[in-house]
């Protein structure tokens, strides 16, 4: 594998997938394309070898450059998303655009040219665990995850759209030979994330003098991986993975 094309790849995750490889995949030349919303940023790539990583500034909803692009690459890892729970509540129509027809667009791209696909998904698709009755730490285990075979139960705008995406990709797999994988992570904590996600904001709450936000009475669970963690399971289930199969990724609860 020697090209392969990261959507999203100046976002949060996705830089950190795009560091991952040019460490410690020196023969892998990597495009990035991403669209440079609020959520990408330049200063992610910074310092990257110009010679292995190029930025495409685009979207992916655009087929003509989505076909330009996927017909010379080995293999496309899908991060491009909008992602935040809130924001999908206050206007929903950007994350059907991107999740749905942009997966679409990038799907229907590397079924016409044969390319590898992996679609990095959430676990959000799932709905909520259950409250906990113990707490971290309490010697009690570490509660209920969720694994491949879990229910969807999507909860808001944003994960019905990452829903819906991930069964696109099975549907082509299946209707089409799309040789694809599916990847569903939990919450990522690492460097470049946007202020605006829980770690972050809690940290600058308390950096700046503000007691720390919690949600409900604190039994809320949550999953949390480092992003080199995820990084290192995206490119064992892109280059180990078994074609149509999906993988959990998580850590440990928080």
């Amino acid at each position: 594998m020697k090209n392969i094309i990261v959507t999203g790849g100046a976002g949060f995750i996705g830089s950190n997938f795009v560091h991952y490889v040019v460490n410690n995949h020196p023969e892998v030349h990597v495009t990035v394309l991403d669209k440079l919303t609020y959520a990408g940023n330049r200063a992610n790539l910074a310092g990257l070898p110009a010679d292995r990583v190029e930025l495409v500034v685009g979207d992916i909803c655009d087929a003509e450059l989505v076909d330009k692009l996927v017909q010379k690459t080995d293999a496309v890892v899908h991060y491009a998303a909008e992602s935040h729970n809130d924001n999908s509540l206050k206007d929903p129509s950007p994350f059907i655009q991107t999740n749905i027809i942009g997966s679409y667009t990038l799907i229907e791209a590397c079924r016409k040219y044969n390319v590898r696909y992996h679609h990095v998904s959430t676990d959000e698709v799932y709905g909520d665990l259950p409250l906990r009755e113990d707490l971290p730490g309490h010697g009690e285990g570490v509660g209920e995850k969720f694994t491949p075979e879990t229910r969807y139960n999507p909860s808001s705008p944003y994960s019905s759209s990452k829903a819906s995406s991930d069964l696109l990709v099975r549907a082509w797999v299946r209707s089409f030979g799309l040789q694809a994988t599916i990847s569903n992570c939990s919450n990522n904590y690492g460097p470049y994330q946007h202020i605006e996600k829980f770690i972050p904001r809690q940290i600058t709450n308390i950096l700046s003098g503000n007691r720390p936000k919690l949600y409900g009475s604190g039994q809320n669970v949550r999953d949390w991986i480092h992003t080199n963690d995820h990084s290192s399971a995206v490119w064992a289930i892109l280059t180990k993975g078994k074609i149509g199969e999906t993988y959990s990724v998580s850590y440990t609860h928080l």
